[in-house]
């Protein structure tokens, strides 16, 4: 086969040049055809779209195609004509087939039918090959891209926090340990605690579960700056909402206060979905017609409404009201009380109809970090809460008063000599600032209507799982 310039099927299905010669390589997705003539639908990645090559049989013996069966990799010369059939303005008519890679029809398995999601989970080295996957990984692209540039073009600069850390930012305590210690041969003191002494870093480390406190560091020295990377949650939770290794966006902003954060957080997420409806809108049809036929108009709808701002009290007195009227919820709710996502879903689906931006949390079930309210008893924490996902969006303003962020921690049972460098930034030139943690998956679930977490990450690590 002659070498001719590939040119990918996105650039192949808007040319116009009809009867140039061009050369497209991809995989198989279908093929099909009579005694006179075979159409084989090929796929790159590069779009949704697959471009028809037609290959004609006086052209070619079955025997050189028998080979071209669904999943083979080929390489296609041919010329490009204006395709009669509907959905296309282009397709290709073969002069050259090349099989660069085949694919056993007895054993590939993805064959021409319908798959359970749960099934790709476990071919999850094949399944960006389908039309789903390679939807929602494009749509992972720009999701990542719409950030990047949205945060560059205000000027916030791209802060890149540890992934092994000595301290544990949401005193959680559910993390991954970093070591290289022999654990069949565990060195002990005399207390009976591991010997950390010969350990790599020569203390106890772990995978980082935020890097909200080293972008704080950051904060207060470049004024705006903002992290995106994996974290990691040792947290037992098989449900369609959670991951142990997760993708998180951090944004830190010296000088504002709650307000600010709400709005920077509003901000933020519109210009997501906008990004998303401007630049992936294949990709979002076909999930639309696959699995959540309202996506695109709830994907409008949020960039068309307001957020509502709304305290934690006001939102318990509406909730409590709800069950005064007859509404049933599976866990209680009473002030004080860390909501569910059935809770935050009704504020969002139900009452209000739109995104929610919930405010001024007890400061008992929210971290040492955030700063008090002058009632004693509420923290100046933000949720945003989104439809069908519930929180979206965590953040809060900062506390910068040294003595009571101290205090909180002790409180908390989180070990001040762990973050005695965090601490020290309140003594030296402290600032008020806030900022916000957005689950990068969970932004994904809700740009692409997919109902598990587990489908929108290339390899999902979960409880005993991980495999690829």
């Amino acid at each position: 086969m002659e070498k001719n310039v590939r040119v990918k099927v996105v650039d192949v299905l808007k040319r116009e040049d009809f009867g140039m010669m061009v050369n497209v390589k991809g995989w198989v997705r279908t093929r099909r055809g009579n005694k006179q003539v075979s159409f084989i639908a090929i796929n790159d990645g590069s779009t949704i779209k697959n471009v028809q090559v037609v290959a004609d049989l006086a052209d070619f013996s079955e025997e050189s195609l028998k080979s071209v069966t669904t999943g083979a990799c080929v390489s296609v010369n041919g010329i490009l004509v204006e395709s009669p059939g509907q959905g296309q303005q282009a397709e290709i008519h073969a002069r050259e087939i090349e099989v660069l890679g085949e694919a056993d029809p007895a054993t590939y398995p993805l064959q021409k039918k319908g798959h359970t999601l749960e099934y790709l989970r476990e071919i999850a080295h094949l399944r960006p090959r389908t039309n789903t996957f390679g939807a929602v990984f494009r749509i992972r692209h720009h999701m990542s891209m719409a950030i990047h540039t949205f945060f560059h073009e205000r000027g916030f600069f791209y802060f890149h926090t540890p992934i092994i850390t000595g301290s544990d930012c949401e005193g959680a305590g559910q993390m991954f340990q970093v070591t290289t210690l022999n654990l069949y041969d565990l060195k002990k003191d005399e207390k009976g605690s591991i010997d950390y002494n010969d350990d790599f870093y020569g203390k106890q480390t772990s995978l980082t579960v935020s890097g909200q406190l080293e972008g704080e560091l950051g904060a207060m020295a470049l004024g705006s700056i903002y992290t995106f990377g994996p974290t990691f949650r040792a947290e037992n939770s098989n449900t369609p909402r959670h991951l142990s290794e997760f993708w998180m966006i951090e944004p830190e902003v010296a000088f504002n206060e709650i307000a600010e954060n709400m709005q920077l957080a509003e901000d933020f997420i519109k210009y997501c979905v906008k990004w998303a409806l401007d630049n992936c809108k294949d990709d979002l049809d076909f999930l639309a017609s696959m699995y959540d036929k309202e996506l695109v108009d709830r994907l409008n709808f949020v960039l068309a409404n307001e957020f509502v701002r709304l305290t934690y009290t006001e939102g318990i007195d509406i909730l409590e009201k709800a069950i005064a009227g007859g509404h049933t919820f599976e866990f209680p709710i009473f002030w004080g009380a860390d909501l569910a996502a059935e809770h935050e879903r009704y504020l969002v689906e139900q009452h209000f109809k739109r995104p929610v931006i919930l405010t001024d949390y007890p400061k008992d079930i929210k971290s040492f970090y955030m700063k008090q309210n002058d009632d004693g008893k509420t923290v100046r924490g933000m949720d945003v809460l989104f439809p069908k996902i519930g929180e979206i969006i965590g953040g809060s303003q900062r506390e910068e008063n040294l003595e009571k962020l101290t205090s909180r921690a002790q409180e908390m049972g989180v070990p001040t000599k762990d973050i005695w460098w965090y601490l020290e930034t309140r003594k030296f030139g402290t600032a008020p600032h806030a900022g916000f943690g957005l689950g990068f998956e969970r932004l994904i679930l809700f740009v692409t209507g997919m109902a598990n977490i587990r489908d929108v990450i290339p390899f999902p690590r979960t409880p005993r799982n991980a495999e690829f």
